[in-house]
């Protein structure tokens, strides 16, 4: 039993380590009674007629010493019927008390903290497929604020989008996600009205913990999600501090449209497709015209022009990292404390720039703020297997998968950390679980290949590679066969003879590393190193080459003084 010092609300579940009335601090065990607060001898809440009647007190001064005494047994009839009187009602005093204190237990005493949530995805009900973008913004902002929480697991936006459009009861929800509650709304708008209907269900019960209905201007979207996001944690029973309110309400923008045309950019910078992420770029773009000092746009545009480049969709790298870099920097000078463009200072730095060390401190600084923004936890951990931290590396990206479960690429991430580990055994059911959950995700089949390899299993190894898209069916089926006919010998010798034949051919995809790959499979180490040296000049940004200290393919050429010296242009090497 716990009670509160201020109030003296008594509280029966242990768990709790504040007043919900007031705010302090619970004690152990029932605060000490002083002076005229309660009477000195315990009484159990027994009403003073009922006592006097008890115990035969005449007024209700004599109860504190009475009630505590035993019935005397006299010899007079009159005190033999007081007695009786008293043995009929003693039970049933007694009961009322145990029943009392069990249902006030049962039924009154406050529901124990949530400590972790899923927020699915908001419904879509206004049968209009263009305002989807935001259902799923208005739920992505949600998740966003409640991370901000201390103590809360709130499930990352990948694994609780896998549920999108799917029937799936609560209770398993909870199961699956490791939750204790799921907040589940829908959304309709018709013309300027907006109205939002939440319901947060206990996982295990399913009954409703709470609900609620919003009916608002599309005009008042920004103060609404402030006033969702307080509500909703003020029902997780969560101690709340000044600063982690502010937090929670935060809105970055007080124009609503400004944060519409954001809520469309993230919602197609979550589809992840080149196409797709230019139309991001747009949409962010259109916000900060409307609101120049909107810090979050600066920030989806930062994070849009990084992943961009890497595609090489219609942004060359060079312009890709280096606006990514000016609009993380300009999202900063806004807001210094917002963790998104920390982390994509970090992956500029590392991937580009080539100064590690500055990226690590963004890195660092990006996780310090927001400990539960997934994509920080796993750029973090592929920066750590890149400079061959393996043992770090694993442990970042296993935080990415907690708070997000569901995510295919966090599975490819920590399956990168155990190749760069050496640990392939450990490495392949990673990438299988990253198929599991997204079957066509081809970059999981591209390093299970390299696992395979390193295994020695060349022909699994080519099955993946054929997933890949880097391999046509002929193509695999004739590796195969040079693999069955002579070893790796044959293997590497038919992949020298494709890869000319692509390079008459004018094919895409075709590069250097690849060529000096295959040297290296075939025993040629000086052409290798020679192939190295022209190329790592020219590869800025090239996950080649800011993966090649630890990608295990290139361990035959490690102890060579001309390897470390092209580690050391890369700035991998002291």
């Amino acid at each position: 039993m716990k009670r509160c010092p201020e109030c003296r609300r008594d509280y029966y579940d242990d768990s709790l380590l504040y007043c919900l009335d007031d705010g302090n601090a619970l004690l152990e065990g029932p605060a000490t009674a002083s002076s005229g607060d309660e009477p000195a001898t315990a009484i159990l809440s027994v009403p003073p007629a009922i006592a006097v009647g008890l115990t035969g007190a005449t007024n209700e001064t004599d109860v504190k010493t009475a009630i505590l005494q035993p019935p005397a047994i006299a010899g007079g009839s009159d005190s033999v019927r007081g007695f009786d009187k008293r043995l009929v009602l003693a039970p049933l005093v007694f009961a009322v008390i145990v029943l009392g204190g069990f249902f006030g237990y049962r039924y009154i005493t406050p529901a124990k903290q949530i400590e972790s949530i899923a927020v699915m995805p908001f419904v879509n009900e206004s049968k209009n497929e263009d305002v989807e973008y935001l259902s799923d913004g208005m739920t992505e902002t949600l998740i966003s604020s409640l991370s901000q929480l201390p103590n809360l697991n709130v499930k990352g936006r990948s694994s609780v989008f896998r549920y999108k459009g799917k029937g799936v009861d609560t209770k398993a929800l909870g199961k699956e996600l490791g939750v204790q509650a799921v907040l589940y709304g829908r959304v309709i708008q018709r013309g300027e009205q907006l109205t939002l209907s939440l319901e947060l269900l206990d996982a295990v019960t399913e009954n409703v913990i709470w609900s609620g209905k919003y009916d608002r201007k599309q005009a008042d979207i920004v103060s609404l999600q402030s006033e969702i996001a307080r509500d909703v944690s003020n029902e997780l029973k969560t101690k709340l501090s000044g600063a982690d309110v502010a937090k929670v309400e935060k809105g970055y923008t007080a124009n609503p449209e400004a944060y519409r045309l954001y809520l469309q950019g993230r919602f197609y910078w979550n589809k992840r497709t080149g196409p797709d992420l230019l139309k991001s770029i747009a949409y962010f773009d259109q916000a900060i015209a409307i609101d120049p000092a909107y810090a979050l746009a600066y920030a989806g545009l930062a994070d849009a022009y990084h992943v961009v480049a890497k595609y090489g969709t219609g942004v060359k790298p060079d312009e890709g990292y280096a606006k990514a870099l000016y609009f993380a920097q300009k999202a900063l000078d806004i807001d210094p404390n917002m963790a998104q463009p920390h982390a994509a200072l970090g992956v500029v730095f590392h991937e580009y720039d080539w100064k590690h060390a500055e990226a690590e401190k963004e890195f660092k600084r990006a996780i310090e703020i927001d400990p539960n923004y997934a994509s920080g936890h796993q750029w973090y951990s592929e920066y750590l297997s890149n400079v061959a931290r393996s043992d770090e590396a694993i442990a970042e990206a296993k935080r990415a998968i907690e708070i997000d479960p569901l995510s295919p690429i966090f599975y490819v991430v920590l399956g990168i950390a155990y190749n760069t580990a050496l640990r392939y055994d450990d490495a392949i059911p990673q990438f299988q679980k990253a198929v599991e959950i997204e079957p066509n995700f081809k970059t999981a089949s591209f390093f299970l290949a390299i696992s395979y390899h390193m295994k020695g299993m060349y022909e699994e190894g080519v099955d993946e590679l054929q997933k890949w898209g880097s391999l046509s069916e002929k193509d695999a089926a004739d590796l195969k066969e040079a693999y069955r006919r002579s070893g790796e010998r044959g293997y590497w010798q038919k992949r020298l003879e494709l890869f000319e034949q692509n390079a008459r051919a004018g094919n895409s995809g075709v590069n250097q590393f690849e060529m000096a790959r295959i040297q290296l499979g075939l025993g040629n180490k000086d052409q290798a190193l020679e192939l190295l040296e022209k190329t790592i000049p020219y590869s800025r940004g090239d996950a080649n080459a800011f993966r090649l200290k630890s990608d295990p393919r290139w361990a035959p050429l490690k102890a060579e003084p001309r390897f470390k010296e092209l580690l050391r242009k890369i700035g991998l090497l002291e």
